[in-house]
């Protein structure tokens, strides 16, 4: 299967419109493209309906389930046979880039058309997935579709999850046309993924949306590497072995507020000054646990906070923080956490407040199955393409469809290793070779 034609063009002008799906105003730097397009938003809708559309041009057969995953499936010869899957996500982040998760599905997309108009014809049906909610902005936690494909979220939990729109400020939606239900600060916002989801068109029960054991043949994700060794490295293709497990937290620190002026110094508990003192020690007992284990694989990031009142001129009394750590041990990232809340109990006491600890999350590391990175070894060979063996330090809906299904990733550089920001960018070379063995290997893994 070497004749294949990866349509770069069309491949290209595809990612360059879903771009255009923005609650973004367009950049003023014609080197980036801000992209922010929160899940079940307008712009989140227009993209799904976009994509649908392509497949169903393509030929492809489509369902949607209860959380939106939207399936694109290539049918196979054999329909007793399990599938062999590829997919990411659409959604983005506030002031995101173009690429992360976009390529994933408009290159499964690309390989599954390539291998048709090749005239290929696979035993087991290949099937393109654009999962619903990778990114946790709105709903606290990420890979909200993967979780409940994978049985790993239960369909209570995810319809009572908060909707946390309103705290989205970047994120809000600025067009006219967006309805009043998902604008930031609607008296009438939904409450509840439930809510949220019905009003978006989504109406399911949630208990359908698991995959039956065995759906899957084998699953491959392509990616962006949002790392900077594969450019460094000068390699053009990242085989991932293992994809680092992510842990979520939320912290509350209540101390006593007061009058900038008026509350002394010695008198105060203040709350940012205590929390401040725990985001250093965040980071001190990640580097301590990277250094003890001679790696770099453990990440600790405190990327959101609020602070009550907010007033310049007053003591903060309240601060919500919230810590998100990876690493690809999971006892590590562990042990991480014990030595944390020593440090805990520590500010605690010495200043005076009081800190409540929510789990939100701790996933397990996902290994990537070796026959599947065997088959990956043996496309780059035959296409004579160099590779490196890799760990992915993000987490993707790969981690949670590894729950029930033979896995790996495929990787292709993006420029400094920059994501999750305007300038994020994979040159079209990348994204056509990465679509090109994406290709390949599922044509090799439809025909086992």
């Amino acid at each position: 299967m070497t004749h294949i034609t990866i349509n770069t063009t069309r491949l290209l002008r595809e990612l360059r419109h879903l771009a255009t799906l923005t609650d973004c105003p367009a950049s003023p730097d014609p080197n980036t493209t801000a992209v922010t397009r929160i899940v079940f938003t307008p712009r989140d809708l227009e993209a799904r309906a976009y994509i649908l559309s392509l497949a169903q041009a393509a030929g492809f057969t489509t369902r949607i389930d209860a959380i939106g995953n939207t399936f694109l499936r290539f049918q196979g010869t054999d329909l007793n046979l399990a599938a062999v899957g590829t997919g990411s996500h659409a959604d983005a982040i506030p002031h995101a880039g173009m690429y992360d998760g976009t390529v994933g599905v408009l290159g499964g997309l690309e390989a599954m058309r390539a291998l048709k108009e090749s005239g290929f014809t696979p035993r087991r049906s290949l099937e393109t997935i654009l999962f619903t909610s990778e990114e946790p902005t709105r709903f606290g936690i990420g890979c909200l579709g993967s979780r409940l494909l994978g049985g790993v979220l239960s369909p209570t939990t995810a319809d009572a999850l908060p909707d946390l729109l309103e705290e989205t400020n970047l994120g809000a939606p600025s067009s006219p046309t967006v309805s009043s239900s998902a604008k930031v600060g609607s008296q009438d916002a939904p409450r509840t993924l439930h809510d949220v989801r019905t009003a978006a068109g989504f109406t399911g029960d949630l208990t359908t949306v698991p995959l039956p054991p065995n759906y899957f043949h084998a699953w491959l994700e392509l990616h962006i590497e949002q790392g900077p060794l594969l450019e460094r490295e000068s390699i053009p293709i990242g085989i991932v072995t293992n994809i680092a497990a992510p842990a979520s937290y939320r912290y509350t620190l209540e101390g006593l507020g007061g009058h900038a002026g008026a509350l002394l110094m010695p008198d105060r508990r203040d709350a940012l000054c205590a929390a401040s003192e725990l985001v250093l020690a965040i980071e001190r007992h990640t580097l301590a646990a990277n250094a003890a284990a001679h790696t770099s694989d453990a990440v600790a990031t405190v990327g959101a906070l609020q602070v009550h009142p907010g007033a310049v001129n007053s003591v903060p009394s309240r601060v919500t923080l919230m810590l998100d750590i990876r690493d690809t041990d999971s006892g590590r990232r562990d042990r991480t956490m014990s030595a944390l809340r020593s440090d805990i109990a520590d500010i605690q006491t010495r200043r005076g407040v009081t800190i409540t600890e929510e789990q939100i999350n701790a996933d397990t590391p996902a290994i990537s199955d070796p026959h599947i990175l065997s088959v990956l070894q043996q496309v780059c060979e035959a296409e004579s393409i160099p590779y490196k063996k890799m760990v992915s330090r993000a987490y993707h809906d790969t981690s949670f469809i590894a729950r029930i299904a033979p896995v790996a990733m495929l990787f292709i550089p993006c420029r400094a290793g920059v994501s999750h920001r305007p300038d994020e960018y994979a040159s079209p070379e990348a994204i056509a070779l990465g679509t090109r063995i994406l290709a390949l290997t599922l044509a090799r893994l439809a025909n086992e």
